[in-house]
């Protein structure tokens, strides 16, 4: 049976959905994100899809354990932020998203640098739109710097890339060995500003909140997940990586206490998350690789229920401070229910997806070796629980009520929240099913022991009576956190502001010299002879005009000669 690319499928339906309007719009955009996950389900293992260009084999579709496991959670995404955006009324955002999911598709399924180079820019000219559709001025700013980031990391992994390709002769997408090079280094680096890893993370929390309540979502889902994916693929076990996951996962639990922004200290927490998944590839062993991807399989699944329920009290109420929001659980009790969901999941909370998924991790660092590492994620951990857990959710939903009145949220956001809450439940009480699809089975690992669910019990439980101690102090405070921000955005602008003055001064020069020669070549056409007599006077046109009188009779004669002329003519 001829299976098609999960990425053909909604790049096929994106011509469709412009053309279409309404309900047949959105039939159309569920149908095409089903079909798509239900190819990911069909697909067979082996290459397809290769085509030769330049003497080099591009494979399209390369499908493995690993691929099949990001085509999977990917789809199946698409498919829920679609439904969650089913009542936007805007065709453009609609297209982005397609081509956005479709881009990070062609990024896994591909056997080949090109392919998944193609796949790459296709997504960040996607996420671009997406992040304008937010249509604002600060959208609209957050966009270029996400762009201009972004292809500061593209030209470092296309040089990478064209050195690695001189190196070996060809272009195949297989583990990087540090022989390469500069050329590995170069790689490595690109995949790390995707990745958003300290301190080329400001990207993330600067955009992403900036987009639409939908396009948040999806942009939550794909960027840094192809990274991790391009990471396990390309270098499982560079020690590196499991420090700078480490510092990542606590540095991003950091800020989350600093966010008043409950849409910024979310974005924060998926940095601290893909920390673990990024220590989890340089741990390098078995558990920690499988766990890499199994952590990023669930944390795309719950860090889309969190955004989700940010992204519905942000459309009920218009707020998205926790200094302005308060007191919401009574007036929407569903979403409160779906976010604690997720929030459970992200912090670890034993019974759901984010436990079972991140005590691989966990337990892979214990058995690293390194202490320090192993100390660094669990102090994560309680961050993490810390503000995602407790401080938001206390301070939006059961806090002090501020008399918000909300309003009534489309019946699509509730069905897509629900279907990632069933994804958290149901992978968190039947851990086996996502085991069995991870890249190196079989898994042997067991995640509920009693020591395992004991301890973090207690973990969680000494978290939350020192939130209760101290939630007085702990809410948001009105302030704007810049981060690391401060390291570029003054440099760029003296940057730019400097060669935008001395263009202008350039410019002002040239025009300067421009006039004087346009003037210099029109005083040459009304006085031709100054040219070759310099001393002759100025040119003076009433000098060589003729009398207005001796020009009538002059023409009155020529006139008079040419109808004598043509009577003669005719009359011979």
């Amino acid at each position: 049976m001829l299976v098609p690319h999960p990425a053909l499928v909604l790049v096929t339906a994106v011509p469709f959905v412009a053309l279409t309007r309404g309900r047949t719009r959105q039939a159309l955009l569920v149908t095409a994100t089903l079909a798509s996950l239900i190819a990911a389900l069909m697909l067979p293992a082996g290459d397809r899809g290769i085509v030769e260009l330049a003497g080099q084999e591009l494979v399209l579709l390369r499908v493995d354990s690993l691929s099949r496991l990001f085509g999977l959670i990917f789809t199946a995404m698409g498919l829920i932020g679609t439904v969650y955006g089913l009542h936007v009324n805007r065709g453009g955002e609609y297209i982005a998203t397609l081509v956005y999911t479709a881009g990070a598709l062609g990024v896994i399924y591909a056997g080949d640098w090109i392919s998944a180079f193609a796949g790459l820019e296709l997504m960040g000219v996607a996420s671009l739109a997406i992040i304008w559709f937010g249509g604002t001025v600060r959208a609209r700013m957050a966009g270029f710097r996400y762009i201009y980031v972004h292809l500061a990391g593209g030209s470092l992994l296309f040089a990478g890339i064209v050195l690695l390709w001189s190196r070996v002769g060809e272009t195949t997408l297989e583990r990087i060995s540090p022989d390469a090079g500069l050329a590995y280094v170069l790689i490595l680096t690109g995949v790390l500003v995707s990745a958003a890893v300290p301190p080329l993370h400001a990207w993330l929390t600067d955009a992403y909140p900036e987009a639409s309540v939908t396009g948040t979502v999806f942009l939550s889902a794909f960027t840094t997940k192809t990274a991790v994916y391009l990471l396990i693929r390309l270098f499982p076990g560079a020690e590196v990586l499991a420090w700078a996951g480490a510092i990542m996962a606590v540095y991003g639990a950091v800020f989350a206490v600093l966010e008043n922004d409950i849409r910024r200290l979310l974005s924060y927490h998926i940095i601290s998350q893909v920390g673990y998944m990024v220590a989890g590839v340089g741990m390098g062993t078995v558990l920690a690789v499988n766990g890499a991807a199994a952590h990023a399989f669930s944390h795309i699944l719950y860090k889309a229920l969190l955004l989700m329920g940010a992204g519905a009290v942000l459309q009920a109420t218009g707020r998205r401070k926790l200094t302005e929001l308060g007191g919401l659980a009574r007036a929407m009790p569903i979403v409160t229910m779906f976010y604690l969901i997720g929030a459970c999941s992200i912090s670890g909370v034993p019974l759901f997806n984010g436990f079972v998924s991140k005590s691989m991790i966990t337990s892979a660092s214990s058995e690293y070796g390194q202490a320090a590492v192993e100390w660094l994620l669990a102090v994560a951990s309680v961050g993490t629980f810390l503000h995602t857990g407790l401080k938001l959710p206390y301070f939006t939903f059961f806090g002090p009520d501020r008399g918000l009145k909300p309003t009534r949220l489309p019946g699509n956001m509730m069905i897509a929240m629900g279907l990632a809450a069933a994804a958290c439940i149901g992978i968190g009480l039947l851990p086996g099913w996502l085991y069995a699809r991870l890249p190196e089975t079989p898994v042997h690992y067991v995640p509920y022991t009693a020591d395992h669910v004991l301890s973090t019990l207690q973990l969680l439980l000494g978290t939350g009576a020192a939130f209760w101690l101290m939630r007085h102090s702990l809410g948001g405070q009105p302030t704007v956190t810049l981060d690391t921000d401060r390291l570029w955005r003054r440099p760029v602008w003296v940057v730019v502001n400097g060669l935008a003055s001395g263009t202008a001064r350039i410019g002002h020069r040239w025009q300067v010299r421009t006039l004087s020669v346009v003037e210099q070549i029109a005083m040459t056409l009304r006085s031709p002879f100054h040219v070759v007599w310099p001393a002759s006077p100025p040119y003076d046109a009433d000098q060589y005009r003729l009398p207005i009188g001796t020009t009538v009779f002059w023409i009155t004669v020529g006139l008079v000669v040419l109808v004598l002329a043509i009577w003669l003519r005719i009359g011979a």
